[in-house]
């Protein structure tokens, strides 16, 4: 990386959400592989913690991703509807973003439109497959794909979004010597209150 560069606060909008956009616009276009791919951390009530990989699949008021409702993270925000994401850069530099906050599930039409660009056999795995439920073995979850044939099926109710509304955000850079920049954007109401954390 270039280790002159350096990133100040009147460098970052205002928005820690437009300002993830830049930053996602950028690893996408560095070629980043899968730059939407973020850890989401959920527990259950009892505090019982649980992370996994998911893709962000938008970002307005908050940051999108879908699911199976049925499953381990989904029956985690059924009890304790709170998460934190966080995304990992190697292009065009290192950098991370984590966020956190309430979760809340999207529209039934938010969920309709976005399994309506989902490829066919994608929609139809989705069908299939029963998140986090138990399976005799793979041969199980094939035929059930089968069964379906060439059919473009219709949203499951069991299927959808949720949003992580966050009440936090942070972003960190690498910097030359472990001197790395970082901002937290915490909201107060509407506004957003951006401070300088040592690394």
């Amino acid at each position: 990386m270039d280790t002159d560069h350096r990133v100040d606060a009147s460098d970052l909008d205002r928005d820690p959400l437009r300002q993830l956009d830049e930053w996602l616009r950028e690893a996408r276009a560095a070629e980043e592989p899968m730059p939407e791919a973020m850890c989401l951390a959920t527990a259950s009530l009892d505090g019982r913690p649980s992370a996994r990989y998911v893709l962000m699949r938008g970002s307005d008021e908050g940051v999108v991703f879908f699911t199976d409702y049925g499953s381990d993270k989904a029956a985690d925000l059924r009890e304790n509807p709170r998460a934190a994401a966080v995304f990992h850069w190697h292009l065009p530099v290192h950098r991370q973003v984590r966020l956190s906050g309430a979760v809340a599930k999207v529209t039934a039409e938010e969920s309709d439109r976005y399994w309506a660009t989902r490829p066919p056999a994608s929609r139809r795995s989705a069908v299939a497959s029963h998140q986090s439920s138990v399976v005799a073995g793979r041969q199980e979850l094939e035929a059930a794909v089968a069964a379906l044939g060439d059919a473009e099926p219709a949203r499951p109710d069991r299927w959808g979004g949720y949003r992580i509304l966050p009440a936090a955000v942070e972003f960190w850079e690498e910097g030359a010597n472990r001197l790395h920049d970082r901002f937290r954007y915490l909201r107060h109401g509407d506004v957003w209150r951006v401070d300088r954390l040592s690394p």
